[in-house]
């Protein structure tokens, strides 16, 4: 079993088994509580929604809750697994609903392959959903499906297999027919494959323009022409043409463009060159695609390609699509997703792909210059705009096709609505990743004989983040990764500290530094050779690698002491540790929460610099809170005093973004609150950047969050060191030490450009 597989087996059954899991959204805590939210209290807004159904959208979750529904008969690639098997991919789609939409969503795997049973399910789940995610059903029992539950059905059924590729390649194709001069009216089309996705993408197309006959499709028996009987049904029949055309290759000659949805191989070499010029080939098999792009830039340098895959450009990925639509549609309370919302949605990603790149999307696909044209034809995943456009399309679409139920006034308030349901840290941090695998460093992973180092530089290996060096005896780390059945070392180095031809230049460059410290050359000497925080950090220091990462085995304390024995700390910094708490309200920055135990006022005006450029690195518009057990309060003592200092240093340099204290936690995260009662305040909004006054309160918060749950705590991150090393906390998980080790590659990225 690969590093992949066992890594999600881990995944899936670590702590509670699966993905997903229902959070009350009120509180539940008082016999009020629970009288509201239960009896007796909620007769009210039942007794209000028989009277009035339409106010179920107001007391109930259905105006946010989509479900996705399988039977398990076309999961993926796997084909036929049932719909036991196929649930854990139905709770990812629930998940990728959430994350890039904030749509709620629960999946139902329902244990028929019978149509009249499984329609007869889920024609009466109305009540309980705002729309249905057909999901893996296999052609053609999901055209039946899907119209039966259109037809039984009130709220939007959307068949993602076959309409979210439909939407995305036709966006493609918007833009490949506009960089190439072409009328949809005037090309010709083949599409291999007739399956859902194929069959839906070429009814799209027609219903954007292009004529019936314009259109050839394509089979495993090959051309569906006018008077086929050989494996027909009414939906193959549907787009029969005249042609002289038997098969794909025949079918090829002289055409515009190409879709594929079939299987590896199917096109060659020959056919390309046979195409018209300036051919559009969407060769989306997955997970190997008709025809790699390689092949086909053999064959013509004036093609246009796209797959389905995320290591090529052009990628036709469904979650480009089915998040915004669904969004889009729960929002106006429609009834279904007609071909106008379709439609509305292909051009709004095609419209986007032709806007200016943000930077920080630019930065998410390294390597790649994300820019209108050939190799850019449809918008990558982590663009945070497309929550924006592609939901405003779909809903503008809704409403003047007359099957929204709900108007929406302004919709430049509801753009900004959109823009503020997603958490802009998410983006940052695929971002990082995504960047780090573009440009990949090599990362000293110090602690490099216990278990969990070594499965954590696998998988930073494997991610493609770069080149793992473990430190510590060779033979030890062989043994080590021989019981955890790791056979491939290659892409890895093992630095064995006491044996390195490095040792003498390592011991001269500490012992310049330490000599006027009471260190002997011997001392020194001793902590290269044993010390493999001092190594490692040597390694960093003179150009042997790009970053480090530690912690697991030491404490904080020592493991900081023995890394500020080599590397310099940034003059224009200060040194510190700042946490990223992200939940469900939004992300929170922590900081120090590491090094600095009782900030000076200079130190604590440095440090809220710097995480106010943190934050912003990250997506977010700063908003500084210096934290204290006192609201602005009276009492002129040294703790309070500090932090008034820092305010007014801030003032003095007039920075560039919103401060204020010092002030208490819950008046700094409830705006209402802190605007109500001191209505002075210099903040906008709830902070999200906390300056906190000590050591002690920062590291007791962090580990308090962290330890309760509801949130997840990525840091302490170290700031402040002239070159990246990242210290984890002793009980580091193996996706922590492979965390830090690409937020310590990013921070050498960075510091190369």
């Amino acid at each position: 079993m690969g590093d992949l597989d066992g890594d999600s087996l881990i995944m899936h059954r670590t702590g509670r088994p699966g993905k997903i899991e229902i959070i009350a959204s009120k509180p539940l805590v008082t016999q009020r509580d629970l009288a509201l939210a239960y009896s007796p209290g909620v007769a009210a807004p039942c007794l209000a929604i028989e009277k009035d159904p339409s106010t179920a959208y107001d007391y109930t979750v259905k105006g946010n809750l989509v479900a996705v529904i399988s039977n398990g008969t076309a999961v993926l690639g796997l084909g036929d697994i049932g719909a036991l098997a196929g649930k854990p991919v139905m709770e990812g789609k629930a998940v990728l609903f959430k994350r890039f939409a904030d749509v709620d969503c629960i999946d139902l795997e329902v244990d028929t392959k019978d149509v009249d049973q499984f329609v007869n399910c889920v024609r009466y789940l109305g009540p309980t959903f705002g729309g249905i995610n057909l999901e893996d059903i296999k052609a053609p029992e999901c055209f039946i499906i899907e119209q039966r539950l259109r037809e039984l059905m009130d709220i939007p059924i959307f068949h993602d297999d076959q309409h979210g590729t439909a939407i995305v390649s036709a966006a493609g194709l918007i833009n490949a027919l506009h960089l190439t001069g072409r009328d949809i009216k005037d090309i010709k089309m083949v599409v291999n494959g007739a399956g859902a996705a194929s069959i839906a993408c070429i009814e799209l197309v027609k219903a954007m323009g292009m004529p019936h006959e314009n259109a050839i499709l394509c089979d495993t028996k090959g051309v569906i022409y006018q008077g086929r009987t050989e494996g027909m049904n009414q939906w193959k029949s549907a787009h029969a043409v005249r042609t002289k055309a038997r098969t794909l290759e025949e079918a090829m000659k002289g055409a515009d463009v190409f879709f594929g949805l079939s299987v590896k191989g199917a096109v060659t070499r020959e056919m390309v060159q046979s195409m018209a010029a300036k051919p559009i080939i969407f060769a989306m098999a997955n997970p190997d695609p008709e025809i790699t792009p390689e092949d086909v830039r053999a064959a013509r340098g004036d093609a246009i390609v796209a797959t389905g895959r995320s290591d090529y450009a052009n990628q036709i990925n469904n979650v480009l699509g089915f998040p915004y639509i669904f969004r889009g549609a729960l929002d106006v309370r429609a009834t279904t997703i007609n071909e106008e919302m379709k439609v509305a949605a292909a051009e709004a990603l095609a419209k986007l792909a032709r806007e200016d790149v943000p930077d920080e999307v630019d930065r998410a696909y390294s390597g790649r210059r994300l820019r209108y044209g050939p190799d850019y034809i449809v918008p990558v995943p982590f663009d945070p705009r497309l929550i924006v456009e592609v939901s405003a399309a779909v809903a503008k679409a809704a409403m003047e096709s007359g099957v929204a139920k709900k108007k929406i006034a302004d919709m430049a308030e509801y753009k900004r609505s959109l823009s503020g349901r997603l958490d802009p840290t998410s983006h940052w941090l695929q971002s990082l990743f995504d960047q780090v695998k573009a440009n990949p460093q090599r990362i000293v992973f110090a602690e490099g004989e216990e278990e969990r180092t070594i499965r954590a530089a696998v998988m930073f290996r494997d991610n493609g983040y770069g080149t793992p060096i473990l430190i510590g005896r060779e033979e030890q780390v062989r043994e080590t990764m021989k019981s955890l059945g790791i056979t491939d070392d290659s892409g890895m180095e093992i630095h064995n500290a006491r044996l390195s031809t490095k040792n003498a230049p390592y011991t001269e460059l500490v012992y310049r530094r330490l000599q006027r410290d009471g260190y002997l050359h011997r001392d020194v000497q001793r902590m290269v050779n044993q010390g493999r925080n001092v190594f490692g950090a040597c390694m960093v220091a003179m150009g042997d690698a790009d970053g480090m990462v530690t912690g697991i085995t030491r404490r904080f304390p020592e493991c900081y002491a023995d890394v500020k024995r080599v590397i310099n700390i940034d003059l224009n910094k200060v040194p510190m540790g700042y946490s990223i708490v992200v939940s469900r309200q939004g992300t929170v920055f922590l900081g120090d929460t590491s090094i600095n135990e009782t900030p000076t006022p200079e130190q604590l005006a440095t440090i809220a610099k710097q995480m106010a450029k943190n934050a912003r690195m990250m997506g977010h518009h700063p908003r500084v809170a210096f934290l204290s057990f006192s609201n602005f309060g009276s009492r002129e003592i040294e703790r309070i005093d500090r932090i008034r200092k820092a305010i007014r240093l801030l003032d003095a340099e007039e920075v560039d973004f919103e401060y204020d204290g010092e002030m208490q936690a819950d008046m700094a995260l409830d705006f209402e609150l802190l605007k109500s009662t001191y209505p002075f305040t210099r903040l906008t909004g709830p902070a999200n950047v906390l300056v906190m006054p000590g050591l002690h309160s920062a590291h007791i918060s962090s580990r308090l969050m962290q330890s309760l749950g509801g949130v997840t705590v990525i840091g302490p991150v170290i700031d402040g060191l002239s070159k990246p090393v990242q210290i984890v906390q002793m009980g580091a998980t193996v996706s922590d030490l492979v965390n830090h080790a690409a937020l310590a590659a990013y921070g050498a990225l960075s510091a190369q450009r």
